[in-house]
């Protein structure tokens, strides 16, 4: 069981931020980011997340082109933005991942599936990235305002991998936050049957 403190951590008074401090962050830490959420589950192991941490300002200017007006600032100010996106062909790494069965086999030429298998999988592994974060001190920001093809084109030429959502990572400056939004009761988003 999790102490409160490190419940205050990855949950409770977690927040996103918007404003950051002039604070940068290292390449250690985002080794310990992706080297704690790569041991979270996935469906069958499949592992289609793909990161790409966007820290210096060459890689800012390409990326600010496909960001909407309102994430900016937030983005081109954040000590690393990262792109979370999926490999098209993650299932091509199944025979290693998934080495109990023919796993690869029940992907191929299934376009829908791999979209939709991909899609979830890494929806999941963008949570887990959040978490991983939270858990080494530092503050996220999740982004969905931006033109993915825009983004894809420069940074993804070969249509190899398809973005899913961007996400702002580094120290986050409290004084720059609005109160806590409310969240949804327990009887208002959940029931027991």
């Amino acid at each position: 069981m999790l102490s409160d403190a490190n419940l205050e951590i990855l949950f409770t008074k977690a927040r996103s931020h918007k404003a950051w401090l002039n604070k940068e962050i290292t390449d250690n830490q985002i080794d310990q980011i992706y080297n704690l959420l790569k041991f979270a589950p996935t469906s069958g192991n499949c592992c289609p997340a793909r990161f790409t941490f966007i820290k210096s300002n060459e890689a800012k200017k390409r990326l600010k082109p496909a960001l909407d007006k309102g994430n900016i600032d937030k983005s081109l100010n954040a000590p690393c933005v990262v792109i979370i996106s999926y490999d098209t062909a993650f299932y091509e790494s199944l025979s290693i991942l998934s080495p109990h069965n023919d796993a690869k086999a029940g992907f191929i030429g299934k376009e829908k599936k791999i979209k939709n298998t991909a899609e979830f999988n890494t929806s999941l592994q963008g949570a887990y990235f959040i978490m991983a974060s939270r858990s080494i001190g530092l503050d996220c920001c999740p982004m969905l305002g931006f033109n993915k093809e825009k983004l894809n084109q420069e940074f993804f030429p070969e249509g190899n991998y398809k973005s899913l959502f961007i996400c702002g990572i580094g120290y986050g400056d409290s004084s720059k936050l609005y109160d806590r939004a409310p969240r949804l009761d327990f009887t208002q988003a959940c029931s027991v049957i």
